[in-house]
């Protein structure tokens, strides 16, 4: 079946859809996105990455778009019309495309934002076999651009990152910045001593997660401890368990950090009963 996809107002079919060569994220990366996903056919923490996505829009200065608004009603559509079970939603919006290209933003008045939706179709999304393996990290110096808080489509790095852990025969890779742990390629990046998860605090130097938000939240109801702190990779490798969270991967357990197991070299309990619970709690509310 051809995926329908949404391209500045109009659903069309994936091979007719096309974007201007004058695109301001084709040429400057200026642009933002968000992935939310779906199971069971329902969107889910659609409402974070909503307003995570118009705080992006607000830190670039991009103007939101005439269909900012009915983004829901879009997703919703492309979930049926694509018949999407279990998968993802892709939304990217861009400064827009002037018709030439300049380092100077172009008059938002006469240069509208470029909107492009598309599905991917992940069946078995929350049953993937590393959840139950758990995956295994390298760590990588951190050399993006400081503004990680803002969800941009500059991407360059962190693939970069994922092709470095599978030359390496790692599935990914943290990023380290003035000997502490940031983030992951597309995730944020935990570990547990204890009791007690240790993550590093919001600031600009890390991705605002909306799957790290609901996370922390329902393990402090679950009566775990939290410490949004700075940590190092050897700390890491001392940990009792480690995982990362993102909008597709939800909750998913590491079991080595630079060759070094932690633990028995599988995944940890707490690990496993956060990840049961996200899943639980998150497809009660799902829309």
């Amino acid at each position: 079946m051809t995926r329908t996809v949404f391209v500045n107002g109009d659903y069309l079919p994936e091979d007719e859809a096309k974007v201007s060569i004058f695109d301001r994220a084709f040429l400057m990366a200026d642009g933002v996105y968000e992935v939310t996903s779906v199971l069971g056919g329902k969107l889910i923490d659609f409402a974070g990455h909503s307003k995570r996505l118009e705080r992006s829009l607000n830190e670039l200065d991009i103007k939101k778009p005439a269909v900012f608004d009915d983004l829901l009603e879009i997703h919703r559509e492309l979930v049926r019309v694509n018949e999407i079970d279990d998968g993802l939603v892709y939304l990217q919006i861009t400064r827009g495309a002037p018709g030439d290209r300049d380092f100077v933003f172009p008059d938002p008045e006469t240069t509208e934002p470029t909107v492009v939706l598309f599905t991917q179709n992940k069946p078995g999304l929350a049953d993937s076999p590393a959840a139950k393996t758990g995956m295994k990290i390298i760590s990588i110096e951190d050399v993006r651009w400081g503004r990680r808080d803002i969800k941009t489509v500059q991407l360059l790095y962190p693939s970069m990152g994922k092709m470095m852990a599978k030359k390496a025969g790692a599935d990914d890779a943290w990023m380290v910045q003035d000997g502490h742990v940031t983030e992951g390629t597309s995730n944020n990046a935990y570990i547990i001593k204890g009791n007690t998860i240790i993550t590093r605090a919001l600031s600009n130097d890390i991705l605002h997660g909306i799957t790290r938000a609901a996370v922390l939240r329902f393990a402090k109801e679950a009566q775990m401890q939290v410490e949004e702190r700075n940590f190092t990779i050897d700390e890491a490798k001392n940990a009792d368990e480690a995982f990362i969270t993102s909008a597709s991967a939800f909750v998913m357990p590491v079991i080595e950090i630079d060759g070094v197991s932690l633990g028995d070299g599988t995944p940890g309990a707490r690990t496993a009963r956060l990840r049961e619970i996200y899943l639980d709690e998150s497809r009660k509310v799902a829309i």
